[in-house]
């Protein structure tokens, strides 16, 4: 719990890390299990909750990220960017829109960049900053 307090960002960026590594192993798994005589069309039940897993954190991640940055611009593209993973994830699990795959890759990319870059440049210097900062 200290670490989403204290260090939102690097929480974000390292989630946001696995969640890709998740992503680019899928295909391989599935390739792996052409060989089964029940080869499955859709991920397991369990492959999929990491999913949700993954944006559960991130959420949370993003939360704290944009109450401690100073940047403004930072806010708007964590938000922007997590909510593209998400409605690219759900739009896969219940098949509703066909979201293009790419989509879910730069979603998970630009999270780790931009928890990155606020981690480096755009942290308070005090905690009234933070606090007090709209």
């Amino acid at each position: 719990m200290k670490l989403i307090l204290n260090k939102p960002d690097s929480l974000g960026a390292f989630a946001s890390t696995l969640c890709l590594i998740h992503c680019i192993a899928t295909p391989f798994l599935f390739i792996a299990q052409t060989c089964s005589s029940t080869c499955c069309e859709t991920a397991p039940s369990w492959w999929r909750l990491i999913d949700y897993l993954f944006l559960l954190v991130s959420f949370f991640a993003v939360y704290k990220s944009t109450q401690t940055t100073t940047s403004k611009i930072i806010k708007p593209i964590l938000w922007i960017s997590w909510s593209t993973l998400f409605f690219a994830i759900l739009s896969e699990s219940i098949h509703s829109i066909h979201l293009i795959e790419l989509l879910k890759y730069i979603a998970g990319f630009s999270l780790i960049v931009v928890h990155i870059y606020n981690l480096k440049y755009c942290q308070c210097k005090n905690d009234k900053c933070c606090t007090n900062y709209e």
